[in-house]
């Protein structure tokens, strides 16, 4: 039983203190980083523009049927500026993509 024990204490001793620092809580708001957190952002800004343009159309004009047309003029225009920065963002991706691949396969013919 002794050497069962004195085992025991072996391991104790030569187990690490636990740290004693807490963990610190995450605070804020964070994003993982990607080429596309820019379309992102711009879609956010668009969609609070397009709320505050559609609570405003009354005042802004006075007929539904030019309301209606300046709300669907703003949602095309926005679709296609979204449309348009995707494209290039993605294009800017494959384009680093090859460039990534090709500099790899000269490292390996090197």
């Amino acid at each position: 039983m002794n050497s069962l024990n004195s085992e025991q204490q072996g391991q104790v001793s030569s187990a690490e203190p636990p740290a004693l620092s807490p963990a610190k809580p995450k605070t804020g708001f964070g994003v993982a980083p990607s080429p596309f957190n820019g379309v992102k952002l711009e879609l956010g800004i668009i969609l609070v523009l397009g709320v505050v343009l559609w609570l405003g159309a009354n005042s802004i004009i006075a007929s539904l049927g030019g309301q209606l047309l300046m709300l669907a003029a703003y949602g095309i225009v926005a679709t296609l500026w979204l449309m348009f920065r995707t494209r290039r963002v993605l294009r800017q991706c494959v384009a680093q993509g090859k460039a990534d691949r090709s500099e790899a396969n000269q490292r390996k013919t090197s």
